[in-house]
């Protein structure tokens, strides 16, 4: 019974860990969604569960630069920046708005969008010219 329990929260973990990479990756082609927060999300599943993969995402030619300025630095670029804030605050606002009812969830949403909005502004800003011309 324990293998089994073991197999399952595996799975569910690369599971996750490879829906967070596509997202990531779907963020490079589509521009209001953001890369670096799933790319991170993504990273810090395969760090517990497969090296391999993770360092591969280290040294991606494609992200692996956001990937390493922020793990490196703490830093990410203004474009970053902005795009992770509109997603945050359209698909957050819309919650509130449109989908749940219920006040206390409501205002869980709300503290969740401040909380990550002040996390993301005090993360510090890499100019993007710079961000692609450090290819350490």
């Amino acid at each position: 019974m324990k293998k089994q329990k073991n197999s399952l929260v595996k799975f569910l973990l690369y599971s996750s860990g490879f829906f967070f990479l596509g997202l990531g990756i779907l963020g490079i082609f589509i521009p209001l969604l953001p890369t670096t927060p799933f790319l991170l999300l993504a990273a810090s599943v395969f760090m517990h569960t497969n090296k391999k993969i993770y360092v591969w995402m280290f040294n991606n030619r494609w992200f692996g630069k956001q990937f390493r300025s922020y793990v490196k630095n703490k830093s990410v670029s203004r474009i970053v920046k902005i795009s992770s804030l509109l997603v945050l605050w359209i698909t957050i606002s819309y919650s509130i708005f449109f989908v749940v009812e219920n006040i206390w969830i409501r205002l869980v949403l709300v503290i969740v969008l401040v909380g990550v909005s002040i996390h993301i502004l005090k993360l510090k800003t890499i100019d993007d010219e710079i961000q692609n011309f450090d290819s350490n």
